[in-house]
């Protein structure tokens, strides 16, 4: 299996790397195993699980107890939860406990950002800070010793199949103009049309759902959205 964040963790340096996390609820959910692990064959360096409550967002998915069955499952793939709940600090313990190894809860969601930081740390699980398009960027100023992730919503989060918001692309920029080492998610409307402006604003972790899922090849897919982003990482860390 190939992955970088794993290797990351270990070294805690960077330079960053160029990663493809399928979005999983895409997938046939009646073979969510199968499927997933299927994506993780086909090169996905990690997978990206969505978790919604109905409250923080209006849609309703899975909760813990489906990401230990997939644990079981999949021993080794890399979890990285996207927490889109009301109370993110109450679901840290059952999701270490489940098996996840990234935590990203949304700024929005919590009155105590800092210390949900430092307790998803303390759990073991890497720190992943969600931001909805409407959020502005700095609310995440203060809080990037202690994130290992930020990620920017590129449309409104609870529903897939929305358009690309290109404009969120300037909060990306400014995260990697002034964190050059930090992992930048992007998530929503993300596939072959719109992968280019995603690495020229220096994103290095691309969450695709339908362009990956629902593609004919999605080996083919992967590699190509990986291609370009490690293509303008090696331009820009090499000028």
């Amino acid at each position: 299996m190939t992955f970088n964040l794993i290797n990351r963790v270990r070294m805690s340096v960077p330079p960053i790397s160029a990663m493809i996390g399928p979005s999983i609820l895409n997938s046939d959910l009646s073979d969510l195993a199968g499927s997933s692990q299927k994506l993780l064959d086909q090169g996905a360096d990690y997978l990206h699980l969505d978790v919604m409550d109905g409250h923080f967002v209006p849609n309703l998915t899975f909760g813990h107890p489906v990401v230990q069955c997939l644990r079981q499952k999949i021993p080794r793939a890399f979890f990285d939860m996207h927490m889109m709940v009301a109370e993110p600090e109450k679901w840290v313990g059952d999701m270490k406990k489940a098996g996840a190894d990234q935590y990203t809860f949304h700024i929005e969601a919590t009155q105590a950002p800092l210390e949900l930081c430092r307790q998803i740390k303390e759990s073991g699980m890497r720190v992943g800070i969600g931001i909805k398009p409407g959020t502005s960027v700095h609310t995440v100023d203060d809080l990037i010793e202690e994130a290992d992730m930020v990620l920017i919503m590129t449309v409104e989060p609870g529903f897939g199949g929305q358009s690309f918001m290109a404009e969120m692309m300037e909060k990306v920029s400014y995260l990697r103009t002034n964190h050059p080492g930090l992992d930048i998610e992007v998530d929503g409307g993300v596939g072959p049309k719109t992968i280019d402006q995603c690495a020229q604003a220096g994103a290095n972790m691309i969450v695709s759902g339908t362009a990956v899922v629902k593609a004919e090849n999605p080996q083919e897919v992967m590699n190509s959205l990986r291609k370009t982003v490690h293509q303008e990482i090696v331009a820009r860390y090499s000028a």
